[in-house]
């Protein structure tokens, strides 16, 4: 099939809408189920894109969870401890050790739980029924992978009463290397962004620190990988195979580093003893339970804790997280995180604001005229930095 059409564009107004191959060749992504839309179909392509790349990159089962054409999580297969179990709610699905797909999407989808709901979710791999069942209990607009086994498909098909969108990737797809878009009539072309994110990338390193272990490397990667398909500017912290935080989208570089700081310390404290041990009313929801927990280690933890309000939520009242307990917690814990960015940082203020959420690692273009400046700050901090040379702008 060459050409298939969507219900409309990125609003219910935009009509008529399709997606299609002007060379007159068939798609290569077949729709399983499901009637997905534009904005879905821009996060699957791009989200496939990413997952393909890492696995390639990392040599791991790799998912991504994508929202508004950026991610909001990445991972590759690597099993999860009991607290990141709990954090991400998935203690109670059996089989996860027995399927690194399904723990590449349960550390994606734990990166930021608030930012995932309602996902399009990427598979490197063939969707086992594994990750299938982690799927199907989660607020998601559709999925795509190369493939589905037989068990894991039917469980698909029956989320959203039937209407849950499944999308099949040829492996085999090779795009042209020139592309093309259209903005207010006028087409724009350029040659793909296929410039490969490999460990040799991160050979110059520039700090007087010189270790960079294997898990700083995969971890890089992971981080880079993600911000090439990060709309721009963009920042993404990264530890233990994943993605914790991304900032993407800002103007301003250190709006980016903050955005995605505290989306990595956020991550860090969902993990902490006081939130695992939250006691839920029976009845609240999965995704109630995020905008709680997120109310909680947040600016409206008061707001939350007044009386009545709690109750929505609560068993019983929590004990309050104050600020000098969460700042005890991540300086004990939110430690080896690598701290990316898709263009130079152009002041050191980035770095300072990494150190305090445990950034051990930076990996940038470099090329600012204020290099020596960051430079200075990863020294005094500790940190290792490699200079890329590869800007990774996403538009």
């Amino acid at each position: 099939m060459n050409s298939l059409e969507l219900k409309y564009g990125c609003n219910p107004d935009q009509k008529p809408s399709r997606i299609y191959m002007a060379d007159g060749s068939d798609l290569p992504v077949t729709v399983l189920n499901g009637r997905p839309g534009y904005i879905n179909f821009l996060d699957a392509l791009n989200a496939w894109q990413l997952v393909s790349e890492l696995k390639a990159a990392v040599g791991l089962p790799a998912a991504a969870s994508f929202k508004h054409v950026s991610p909001a999580g990445a991972a590759v297969g690597i099993p999860l401890n009991e607290a990141l179990r709990k954090a991400c709610f998935v203690d109670d699905i059996t089989g996860l050790d027995d399927s690194p797909l399904a723990c590449a999407y349960a550390r994606a989808r734990g990166a930021d739980r608030m930012s995932s709901f309602g996902d399009f979710i990427a598979l490197s791999d063939v969707c086992d029924e594994t990750t299938a069942r982690l799927i199907s209990r989660e607020v998601s607009d559709g999925v795509i992978a190369p493939g589905y086994d037989a068990a894991a498909l039917e469980i698909l098909m029956k989320k959203k009463k039937g209407a849950y969108p499944i999308l099949q990737m040829d492996e085999a797809y090779v795009p042209d290397p020139v592309e093309r878009r259209q903005v207010f009539g006028i087409t724009f072309e350029q040659g793909r962004h296929e410039a490969p994110v490999t460990r040799d990338r991160l050979s110059n390193i520039v700090t007087e620190k010189k270790d960079l272990p294997d898990e700083a490397v995969r971890d890089m990667l992971i981080a880079l990988i993600t911000l090439k398909y990060t709309q721009s500017n963009s920042v993404c912290f990264a530890v233990d195979g994943q993605s914790i935080g991304v900032g993407a989208g800002q103007q301003s570089r250190i709006h980016c580093t903050r955005l995605a700081a505290s989306k990595a310390d956020l991550w860090w404290l969902r993990q902490s003893d006081k939130v695992l041990s939250l006691d839920f009313a029976d009845g609240v929801k999965r995704p109630d339970k995020n905008n709680a927990i997120d109310m909680y280690l947040g600016e409206d933890a008061d707001d939350l804790l007044a009386d009545g309000v709690w109750q929505q939520y609560f068993r019983t009242r929590p004990e309050p997280f104050t600020a000098e307990e969460k700042k005890a917690y991540l300086a004990c814990h939110a430690h080896g995180v690598t701290l990316a960015s898709d263009a130079f940082f152009p002041f050191s203020d980035n770095t300072e604001r990494g150190a305090r959420s445990g950034a051990a690692y930076v990996v940038q273009p470099g090329g600012s005229i204020r290099d020596d400046a960051v430079i200075d700050s990863c020294n005094r901090h500790g940190m290792v930095m490699c200079f890329t040379g590869l800007r990774l702008f996403h538009h």
